[in-house]
């Protein structure tokens, strides 16, 4: 079964074509990062606008990479919620006139399932249950994927997500959109034990996370230093912060592991791409002797392909939707409309 995968719930205009929800036939990506870069993150009105001029050129290439037609493809699936809303807008309504007009069936997608689906692409083997941290500049979450469409969220941020907390951090440096990014690139040099920050805990919760005190912490460190006219060494600041925000992640992800027996670990979310991230998953699950899945580089972003993975999916658990589809900017993973 091949499934045209639309994503444009952010800042990417893209589209997949994509084979029993884990072969890609294709994968186009539109990004607007020159665009955004000199307002220091995504404007929600320019990259509705971006998608808009975008959109037909890139499904039409996914398309035409994949040797494929809209006569051969079996379903359109698309991403709906969560997100920029505008932006989510332009890539459903686009969907379903697709539907309409070819009479295919439209399936609608959360983005965070999406991204848990990108390690079905990257590991043909891995199959639910397993624990995911999933983890994006709008999403922190510990959740059980108990089936391919089953989801149980057992921690999520309270506040800030953490790929926002590197984001701003490295917008208060100076470093150019997308922060998080190029503060992971500045820190491969720099000492993780240089600076001290705060260790965030939710009281009551044990799985939960709290980044909002983390990333004032991060501010007021560099606006100090530059009001005593002090330097901040970058490659230092950017180890010792994400190792802060990593260990947070890590930490309760281990609980949630060993307090409902998973021994099958998935990294997930545009975030999942941070290299000491990567490290530290690596290391916690060598020590336990747990099973650790993490999604090609090229997967952890948005992309078609992730949403073509999980459309086959929903697909085949009988998630359809109506021409009365709607996009929504906020939606719990466990929940779905249609």
């Amino acid at each position: 079964m091949k499934v045209l995968g639309i994503e444009s719930s952010c800042d990417e205009t893209a589209a997949a074509v994509v084979e029993n929800g884990r072969k890609v036939l294709s994968n186009v990506v539109a990004t607007q990062i020159k665009e955004h870069i000199v307002y220091g993150g995504v404007v929600p009105e320019i990259a509705s606008r971006m998608h808009t001029q975008a959109i037909c050129a890139v499904v039409e290439k996914a398309l035409s990479d994949a040797g494929e037609t809209f006569g051969s493809i079996d379903a359109v699936a698309v991403t709906y919620a969560p997100g920029l809303i505008g932006a989510l807008l332009v890539g459903v309504n686009y969907a379903k006139g697709l539907s309409m007009s070819t009479g295919l069936p439209l399936v609608p997608v959360h983005h965070l399932r999406s991204h848990i689906a990108s390690n079905y692409i990257t590991h043909p083997d891995l199959e639910p249950p397993f624990l995911c941290l999933v983890v994006s500049g709008g999403h922190s979450h510990i959740v059980e994927v108990k089936s391919y469409t089953e989801f149980s969220i057992i921690g999520a941020t309270c506040d800030d997500a953490a790929g926002e907390c590197m984001d701003k951090a490295a917008r208060a440096l100076g470093l150019d959109y997308p922060g998080g990014v190029n503060l992971d690139k500045a820190s491969l040099s720099g000492d993780p034990s240089k600076y001290i920050f705060p260790y965030p805990k939710v009281d009551g919760s044990e799985y939960d996370f709290s980044f909002s005190g983390l990333k004032t912490a991060a501010v007021n460190l560099i606006h100090n230093s530059a009001q005593k006219g002090e330097k901040i060494d970058i490659a230092d600041f950017g180890a010792s912060y994400i190792n802060a925000v990593t260990r947070c992640l890590c930490d309760n992800t281990e609980k949630a592991a060993v307090n409902f027996g998973y021994d099958k670990i998935v990294l997930a979310g545009g975030v999942s791409a941070n290299s000491r991230l990567r490290a530290k998953m690596q290391g916690l699950c060598e020590e336990h002797g747990w099973r650790l899945f993490m999604p090609e580089l090229k997967y952890c972003g948005d992309n078609g392909a992730m949403v073509g993975a999980q459309g086959y999916y929903e697909y085949l658990s009988g998630n359809t939707a109506s021409l009365s589809l709607n996009a929504c900017a906020t939606m719990p993973i466990d929940e779905q409309r249609n």
